[in-house]
């Protein structure tokens, strides 16, 4: 195993870049600098470990590059928040992934009401326009950070009196099951880019057009009949989605 060396090493064959590179990237891993933290400014590297402004610059942006630092204009640079990796291989609640990884899952109810349904919606879920639907919009947060805001719509006929129920404390997809028999077994979904608008930014405390992962799905239960049409809206900073593919 390398042994770790906190200098720049002169006879090295690696360039100042990369080794400085490798000395804050174990920092940042090693847990001597937390997510949050604040890591010294280029001029005190620079004092530090006696390289150029320009190594110095060319470290950080390594460390931006891979997504372990962030740097806030007229602020400084801080260590990164991990983000979270979701798999696009099987269907998972929300409140399930976060309680995998360790983390206290928790929803803020933005708004709860019975909808007919709009005729985009309707050829989505193959009813009529019209049809009542229940329309679910929820905050979702990890130890009480803003992660992610859902928007659902359920054919109210599957999942009758839903909304005098309790699904703010638990997961929606663990009472559906419970109480309605009620399983999403596949979906269909598709992922994009998009900016945050003022009024979503402000509800997931990150800044106007900052990026958000939007996901539109159509999720379908054990009868093979679609039931629920889904909007997400991942936080791009804390978000990543990822998929094994085989050649």
């Amino acid at each position: 195993m390398q042994h770790y060396v906190d200098r720049i090493v002169r006879d090295s064959k690696l360039p100042y870049y990369y080794q400085l590179y490798v000395i804050l990237r174990h920092k940042i891993r090693r847990g001597e600098w937390q997510p949050g933290d604040m890591i010294p400014p280029e001029s005190e590297l620079v004092e530090r470990y006696g390289v150029s402004r320009v190594t110095a610059r060319q470290a950080l942006e390594a460390l931006a590059n891979e997504g372990l630092i962030e740097r806030h204009r007229g602020k400084g640079t801080f260590v990164a928040y991990p983000t979270i990796e979701q798999a696009l291989t099987r269907i998972i609640s929300f409140t399930e992934d976060m309680r995998q990884r360790g983390a206290v899952p928790s929803t803020r109810v933005l708004s709860a009401s019975l909808v007919p349904a709009p005729e985009d919606i309707a050829g989505k879920l193959g009813i009529d326009p019209g049809d009542e639907l229940v329309r679910l919009e929820r905050l979702r947060l990890a130890d009480g950070e803003p992660m992610t805001v859902e928007e659902s719509y359920l054919v109210h006929q599957f999942c009758p009196g839903l909304l005098e129920l309790d699904y703010r404390s638990g997961s929606l997809r663990e009472l559906l099951e419970v109480r309605y028999d009620l399983r999403w077994v596949r979906a269909k979904q598709v992922i994009r880019a998009i900016n945050a608008p003022r009024a979503l930014a402000a509800i997931l405390s990150v800044k106007p057009n900052a990026a958000l992962l939007f996901i539109e799905r159509v999720s379908f239960n054990q009868q093979d009949i679609p039931g629920e049409y889904l909007r997400l809206y991942h936080r791009g900073d804390r978000y990543s989605l990822y998929n094994e593919l085989r050649g």
